[in-house]
């Protein structure tokens, strides 16, 4: 009898990045020059008082288990974090400390799901979340999103939408691709259409520490019963220590609590330990630095990429993407990348990666690279698209 493969991982999508990125790294292999504008990673080094509180925790050698929750004094910092920054009160109790932001993720939705259960996405949309919500084997349910809706869902969409086996929805502001923000009435009017049907929402707030002109706005603002995921990567530049959070309504904590156990055990605790110091007064003052320099690049290839003939019909507000329309240069966005990856050493995302509304026709462009490569890689795209 020979081994199968589960059905479930057919509809899985693979990371086409990956590919490509795949192929970025064996052209430098071959001495050329690239120039990545394509895998959302900022290009800042973590903190010094980050590494600094991990190494000297490593130094001790006492690197054991922490609760499957998470470390309690980090688990307070995120709750004090969430006073000060949005004037919400939550326990301690309802923050989970996951392995990424992927992880936290994948308890909630672990804990919310059953076999058939359905959950609304915007398309475009990280890939990685309807792929968990298959991994589970709930159903995903796309909804076409454009610039007339800032490229996210709303009330209205949620209505259209709903179905026998809707049980919930996603959201992620900003969004990656599109860099978009959900302003508080949209969401307002959105979780109550949720809550009208008893559904769930999820709030991924991975990028909320990377909104530019405006404070960002956490859900936990508008409603305690709902579940906000957020991660350590993005904002605080800890990629590489997988370190992310859930909170939780009150109703889920022991639940959540017994998959933690089961599928985590816990955290890394090096990396909880170095955590601790993301939310001191120097690494705040690093945070907002880098920000500024964020905000700095966005301007200046929003204002290229226009010049150059992309279309973008929103500014984007916050992470490190602008989600272009390419349809002028060309009706495949994939080819279109894979080519000028060989030609001119210039890698950026096609939209295939992100959904199926406008994918032949977009290309995300990461702004983690210095403002010189930026400047170096769109006068490759100019010449490209020119020639």
């Amino acid at each position: 009898m020979e081994m199968k493969i589960a059905k479930r991982t057919a509809g899985i999508s693979p990371f086409y990045v990956m590919e490509l990125l795949c192929r970025a790294r064996e052209l430098e292999a071959q001495g050329r020059e690239i120039i990545h504008m394509e895998v959302g990673e900022p290009d800042f080094p973590t903190p010094k008082a980050i590494i600094s509180a991990g190494i000297d925790f490593l130094k001790r050698g006492h690197v054991h288990y922490t609760p499957a929750a998470g470390l309690p004094a980090l688990r307070e910092k995120i709750a004090g974090y969430y006073m000060s920054r949005h004037a919400v009160k939550i326990s301690p109790s309802r923050v989970f400390i996951t392995p990424g932001a992927s992880g936290a993720l994948l308890l909630v939705l672990a804990a919310l799901l059953d076999s058939g259960d359905e959950v609304l996405l915007a398309d475009p949309g990280y890939p990685c979340n309807r792929n968990f919500i298959q991994l589970l084997n709930g159903k995903s349910r796309l909804i076409p999103v454009g610039a007339q809706s800032h490229y996210h869902l709303d009330a209205d969409l949620v209505e259209q939408n709903w179905g026998e086996r809707t049980c919930g929805v996603l959201i992620s502001s900003p969004s990656n691709p599109t860099g978009t923000v959900i302003s508080q009435a949209k969401l307002e009017r959105l979780l109550q259409a949720v809550k009208k049907r008893h559904g769930f929402l999820i709030s991924d707030e991975i990028y909320h520490g990377l909104i530019y002109e405006k404070p960002a706005v956490s859900a936990l603002e508008l409603d305690d019963e709902l579940f906000v995921i957020n991660s350590f990567s993005k904002q605080f530049g800890m990629t590489g220590w997988r370190l992310g959070w859930a909170v939780v309504p009150e109703a889920f904590i022991e639940a959540s609590e017994k998959i933690s156990q089961n599928i985590f055990i816990a955290a890394a605790t090096h990396s909880q330990q170095a955590a601790l110091a993301a939310f001191d007064p120097e690494t705040t003052l690093e945070i907002e630095r880098r920000k500024e320099i964020f905000m700095k690049r966005r301007d200046f290839l929003y204002r290229r990429l226009i010049e150059i003939g992309f279309s973008v019909p929103i500014l984007p507000e916050g992470a490190f993407y602008i989600y272009a329309d390419c349809s002028r240069f060309t009706k495949d966005s994939y080819q279109f990348c894979m080519s000028l990856l060989e030609e001119e050493g210039v890698a950026v995302t096609p939209g295939r990666d992100f959904g199926v509304v406008g994918q032949a026709t977009h290309i995300r462009f990461a702004y983690t690279t210095e403002k010189e490569n930026l400047a170096k890689g769109l006068d490759k795209i100019e010449q490209f698209v020119g020639g």
